[in-house]
């Protein structure tokens, strides 16, 4: 019997397939949509670090972010400032800043010649340190990610490996977020981010302690969800739910916000652009990179506005 509503696992005995945590892992895919993980090999320490450098960021005067303001490009990599992005057409966008960056094609790769926008070069600001920091734990949560997949895959029945060839050019998506304190104006409309389903396959989310994470559960309430630094939140996305039948479930959450600011830091591991994410034996074709085009130009403000023109 599954002692809690959102499983606690470990991630070591997850990657050895642990029967008591890969019943718990099981739970979770089909009937919450969450989880938090601990024992990853990222330490408190590492996590610390990272959340210290986009706290800099973010600190930084507007005229120096605007420097990578994702704004003037045509992808969504660098800085979004507060109401950049909306989730959710009937809420107002969303009051929070974000810095993106994702995988990056190598300078040969025959993609780069499509100009495809999800793999958009990333922009990178002039701070000291923050660069190497934030690629360091990009490459970090891509294996802690990985593993996690693979576990996932034996918990819906598939042997281990059953999604290791979609992610070798995978769309993933590393993001800081910073959330200021709630303003005392702020409505029924205003969320830090508004009530969603995350778009992609898994999210590893790293927070800096501050509460602020609520999930919409099977009852109809918003239950706050949250890990202690040095542990993730985990949940799947639409894609993920599509791809698998709907055996994986994906679950709708926010972040109305509070008096205190808040740091997060999302990974969004998400397949390869040709990926076909169709239900498995549906004889359809849904592949990877439009269906994460079409999301990203519902949500940008930027491209939204891009695609009308």
């Amino acid at each position: 019997m599954i002692p809690t509503l959102i499983p606690r696992l470990d991630a070591a005995k997850t990657a050895i397939g642990d029967p008591e945590t890969m019943a718990e892992l099981k739970y979770a895919v089909e009937e919450v949509g969450f989880l938090t993980v601990h024992n990853t090999g990222i330490s408190e320490k590492e996590m610390v670090r990272v959340l210290d450098t986009y706290r800099r960021f973010f600190q930084l005067p507007d005229a120096e972010k605007w420097a990578v303001d994702m704004a003037r490009t045509g992808a969504n990599r660098g800085w979004g400032g507060s109401g950049s992005e909306q989730v959710d057409p009937k809420a107002n966008p969303d009051f929070k800043q974000v810095f993106d960056c994702g995988f990056e094609l190598a300078d040969d790769d025959p993609l780069r010649a499509e100009g495809l926008s999800v793999y958009g070069d990333n922009l990178w600001p002039d701070l000291p340190g923050f660069r190497q920091e934030i690629q360091d734990y990009y490459a970090q949560a891509l294996k802690v990610l990985m593993e996690l997949l693979r576990g996932i895959s034996v918990a819906i029945g598939e042997d281990e490996t059953f999604f290791d060839d979609a992610f070798t050019r995978p769309m993933a998506l590393l993001r800081g977020n910073y959330y200021p304190p709630r303003p005392d104006w702020a409505g029924a409309k205003d969320f830090g981010i508004a009530p969603h389903t995350d778009y992609g396959c898994l999210t590893l989310l790293a927070t800096d302690g501050v509460a602020g994470l609520e999930v919409l559960a099977a009852d109809g309430k918003w239950l706050p969800v949250d890990a202690p630094l040095g542990e993730f939140v985990v949940n799947f996305g639409e894609m993920l739910e599509m791809w698998t039948g709907g055996w994986v479930k994906a679950t709708m959450h926010r972040v109305v916000g509070s008096s205190a600011e808040r740091i997060s830091v999302p990974m969004f591991f998400n397949p390869n652009h040709d990926t076909n994410v169709a239900p498995v034996g549906s004889g359809q074709t849904i592949l990877a990179g439009d269906h994460m085009k079409k999301r990203f130009d519902e949500t940008y403000l930027h491209l939204k506005a891009a695609t009308k023109a």
